[in-house]
């Protein structure tokens, strides 16, 4: 895991508000075009790109800035998380980890437990991402597209545990869901 910085800043928060907060994000559209490719080394498509700077915007927007990414091995999924880290001008520990290329939702769990910041952006796959989402959240947001999980997809949830070894499914809270498309849409109509 590649050293951290720890924002005194987000830490004093952190012991005052006793909130965590989880980001939880599908890697945007990939490509198909090169059957040679192995599935692992898909990069994003100009669609997923768009979709990864606008999620990024609606996290800043919406004062949803992590304090460390964790991603996917897997092109699609780092590239999607790089693409918003830049969004955010993000300054926090970044962590590639292979063991989240299409995993479970129990794996997913595994690795979130041993963050140490207060506010993770976790970048996977499906189905892995869906399942998780809606294991981890006490009720699932009012969205239509929540349980399939569209490429991009993001869930904020906050939990009031005191550390991430704490969390367990169905005790982190929704504080917000979307999908790329919607904020497209909005911007093109604005």
């Amino acid at each position: 895991m590649a050293e951290w910085k720890r924002n005194p800043l987000t830490i004093c928060l952190f012991f005052i508000n006793k909130m965590l907060k989880l980001i939880l994000t599908r890697h945007a559209k990939s490509s198909w075009d090169d059957p040679l490719l192995y599935d692992h080394d898909r990069p994003l498509t100009t669609r997923g790109t768009k979709s990864a700077r606008a999620i990024g915007a609606w996290l800043m927007e919406t004062g949803h800035v992590p304090d460390m990414v964790l991603t996917s091995s897997a092109t699609r999924a780092q590239m999607t998380a790089e693409l918003i880290a830049e969004t955010l001008e993000f300054k926090g520990e970044f962590t590639v980890e292979s063991g989240l290329y299409h995993a479970s939702a129990e794996t997913m769990l595994r690795h979130l437990r041993r963050m140490e910041m207060p506010s993770v952006l976790m970048v996977g796959h499906n189905p892995g991402i869906a399942d998780f989402a809606g294991r981890m959240v006490t009720q699932p947001p009012d969205h239509i597209r929540f349980f399939d999980y569209p490429t991009a997809a993001t869930l904020v949830a906050t939990s009031t545990k005191s550390t991430w070894r704490e969390v367990g499914f169905g005790e982190a809270n929704p504080e917000g869901f979307v999908i790329p498309r919607e904020l497209l849409e909005t911007k093109k109509t604005a």
